[in-house]
């Protein structure tokens, strides 16, 4: 057996070849990025959020045909079985070209993630060389109106009936729900248990009979997240993840997987690239070209606030490397991902008002065909605090389960969900 192990470890290509192989590869396979291939702003139209989804999934494709998706992902379900090194190594080789964006997170991490680490095999085996050849967009199905960052206080209710459950509630703040495939749902599948109890996870076809979704529209004009009406909706029990119940089990990883997500083995982003809720970005570059267009580059201040920018980016890369070996290694526990997501979130706040600042009387008002000045930007900057999980929960995290605080008293740990006071329903 440990020959066979070793003889399997030794077909393991090096990071050098692989990388040499990846550049080759995305050299003569994939476009340089242009003004279609960043995300999703206040101005964007329908149409051209369409075009760029589907731009995505067919840099997914190249990817998956050139050997270069699902790098971390075990072979037997279309990935390439390597290690995050070699991520690391695509991610360099990645830089400066087009690459797809939409379709890394939330479906590659935590989505793909979670259904890797609970899925059956059936599962596993249907849906991730989809995903990984750009077929199948998945979102989280998480945050409910009612609910706030308290996912556990879950009210969408799946009841049995036979080898089906029928699904009825309401989803909010999913990014992207309109243009995408698959969603990743938390349910309520007992009341009367405590609430962390009877939670189960769902795989749930978005565009059925009985979803309907409503866009939200944010004050930049920005369209992009999504509320979820679901009357009746029919789920086969073979699209359960993880066990009847055991909802939270699967929470608490999907939870890791989303905090940590700039570190992600699963995820292809350029290296050196900043990442948040807000979208991926590059401070230091962004104030530099935006302090030149303006002709503020030669300010004292402004060069000040290039270089924060700046080192708030290396900073990041650097607590996200040095915490996810840690956490690889044993050293940290998983939790520690909430040091990771409430870094991305504050510092992400900063840069954009690192920006505001340096544009001046210029990010108040501007031309409407001219959305690159960081106004509208600034308006929902707190956004990156609060989308996938807030930062006020990262700090909870921290210091309950990194640093062994005492943990904060409640009264609904013990009683049966159905009995926990809720406010009456608004009309």
């Amino acid at each position: 057996m440990t020959d066979q192990l070793v003889s399997e470890r030794d077909e393991i290509e090096s990071v050098e070849s692989f990388e040499a192989r990846a550049r080759a590869y995305i050299v003569e396979h994939l476009p340089r990025p242009d003004e279609s291939s960043g995300n999703f702003e206040g101005s964007s139209s329908d149409e051209e959020e369409l075009a760029r989804i589907a731009r995505c999934r067919d840099l997914q494709r190249l990817l998956f045909h050139g050997g270069l998706a699902g790098i971390c992902v075990p072979r037997e379900y279309g990935g390439q079985g390597l290690t995050p090194a070699h991520q690391a190594a695509l991610n360099r080789a990645i830089v400066g070209y087009d690459y797809p964006t939409q379709t890394q997170v939330p479906t590659f991490t935590p989505c793909m993630a979670v259904i890797l680490d609970f899925g059956t095999e059936e599962q596993k085996k249907l849906h991730v060389p989809r995903i990984l050849k750009g077929e199948e967009l998945w979102m989280q199905f998480l945050s409910e109106p009612s609910g706030g960052s308290d996912v556990a206080g879950a009210l969408t209710t799946a009841v049995r009936d036979g080898d089906e459950w029928v699904l009825n509630g309401s989803k909010i703040w999913t990014t992207g729900a309109w243009w995408s495939d698959w969603g990743l749902c938390l349910a309520r599948t007992n009341w009367d248990v405590p609430k962390h109890r009877g939670l189960s996870v769902f795989m749930v076809k978005i565009h059925q009979p009985g979803i309907e979704v409503h866009r939200i529209e944010m004050l930049n004009g920005s369209r992009e997240f999504c509320q979820e009406f679901i009357t009746d909706v029919r789920i086969p029990d073979t699209d359960r993840i993880g066990e009847v119940d055991q909802g939270w089990t699967v929470g608490t990883r999907w939870m890791y997987h989303e905090r940590s997500f700039t570190s992600s083995p699963y995820v292809t982003r350029p290296a050196n690239r900043a990442s948040s809720e807000y979208g991926d970005f590059e401070p230091g570059n962004r104030t530099l070209k935006l302090a030149r267009r303006l002709g503020r580059l030669d300010e004292p201040r402004v060069r000040e606030l290039i270089g924060e920018a700046h080192t708030g980016e290396l900073v990041g890369d650097a607590l996200n490397a040095w915490v996810s070996r840690r956490m690889r290694s044993g050293e940290l526990s998983d939790q520690a991902a909430g040091i990771i997501r409430l870094y991305a979130g504050t510092n992400a706040v900063r840069s954009i008002s690192i920006e505001f600042e340096i544009a001046g009387t210029a990010a108040i008002a501007w031309d409407k065909d001219d959305s690159s000045l960081p106004g509208m930007n600034y308006l929902v900057r707190q956004r990156a605090c609060i989308g996938g999980g807030t930062t006020e929960m990262s700090r909870n995290v921290i210091s309950e389960r990194v640093l062994g605080m005492p943990r904060e008293q409640s009264r609904d740990t013990d009683i049966p969900f159905r009995d926990v006071p809720r406010s009456a329903p608004q009309h």
